[in-house]
């Protein structure tokens, strides 16, 4: 889990020019058709439900790859807790430039806020724990970057990025390898052949699995998928603070303390990519000068 400067990052900017590309094709032609290249206008991000703000970096961003001669103007902050009425930002310059590329903003905002939303729910539910939230793989396609960049505003961390920074040997891996020692035995030798130094993490399902895993070690994680808490908490108390613990499996904002309370240091929710509430949030014209 390292930090990610996700606003400079590569995959940003992929986003971006992905995101007008499939929006524009060969032009806003309704926009070149109604408004003169050579007006300008300016418009203001209106916030229409309550929630926790995010993508403002991100809208900044696709103004200014559009013309970096806009004018963008941040009134609230990406992580701010905000009401119907309030205002994000204000955006100045061609008006060409500031509608086509409002709807990528705002598809990016509203779903960037509604999953900081949902994180910061979750996290809240933690609240005087020392048990950190994760989020997990569920993301939509193409876009991950941007939804685990919200995870973050919103308070959560991110577990791995994709297949290709931690090694999480899971069910079906401990399953097809014929066993517990057997995968870790592979992964050990699969990072030694290809000079590797991947975090590794091993989901165990019952009791006896983490004593395997506690027998073998050459591992950084223990998950505990779908344990009551009774059964993680004495799981915890196996692993003694050897290995880090993080749980999983339907967790939900009802019960997530509870199986925090077990002593895990970690809990990964699926539901805070997947199962989130776009924020409503609009850009509307303010003024419009020569």
């Amino acid at each position: 889990m390292t930090e990610i400067d996700f606003a400079n990052h590569p995959e940003t900017d992929r986003i971006i020019q992905a995101g007008l590309l499939e929006d524009l094709g060969s032009g806003d032609h309704t926009t070149l058709s109604v408004i003169p290249p050579e007006v300008k206008g300016k418009m203001k991000c209106l916030i229409k439900s309550e929630g926790i703000l995010a993508g403002l970096v991100f809208a900044e961003k696709v103004f200014h790859h559009l013309n970096p001669e806009i004018k963008f103007t941040p009134i609230l902050m990406d992580g701010e807790r905000v009401t119907s009425g309030d205002i994000a930002f204000t955006v100045e310059g061609p008006v060409v430039n500031l509608l086509s590329g409002e709807r990528l903003v705002l598809n990016a905002m509203q779903r960037m806020s509604g999953i900081a939303t949902s994180t910061a729910a979750a996290v809240e539910q933690l609240k005087g724990l020392s048990c950190k939230v994760l989020d997990t793989r569920k993301t939509t396609p193409l876009v991950r970057h941007l939804e685990k960049w919200a995870v973050v505003i919103g308070g959560g961390m991110n577990h791995r990025m994709g297949l290709y920074d931690m090694i999480l040997i899971k069910d079906n891996h401990v399953d097809f390898a014929g066993g517990i020692p057997q995968a870790i035995l592979a992964v050990e030798k699969y990072q030694q052949q290809h000079q590797l130094n991947l975090p590794v993490i091993i989901e165990t399902r019952s009791l006896e699995e983490v004593l395997e895993v506690l027998a073998m070690g050459r591992v950084n994680r223990i998950l505990l998928d779908n344990m009551n808490p009774d059964m993680m908490q004495e799981c915890v108390h196996l692993v003694g603070g050897r290995y880090e613990t993080e749980a999983s499996g339907n967790i939900t904002l009802e019960n997530i303390r509870e199986k925090a309370k077990s002593g895990v240091n970690y809990v990964s929710l699926g539901f805070i990519t997947h199962s989130y509430k776009s924020m409503d949030i609009s850009l509307k014209a303010e003024i419009y000068t020569d």
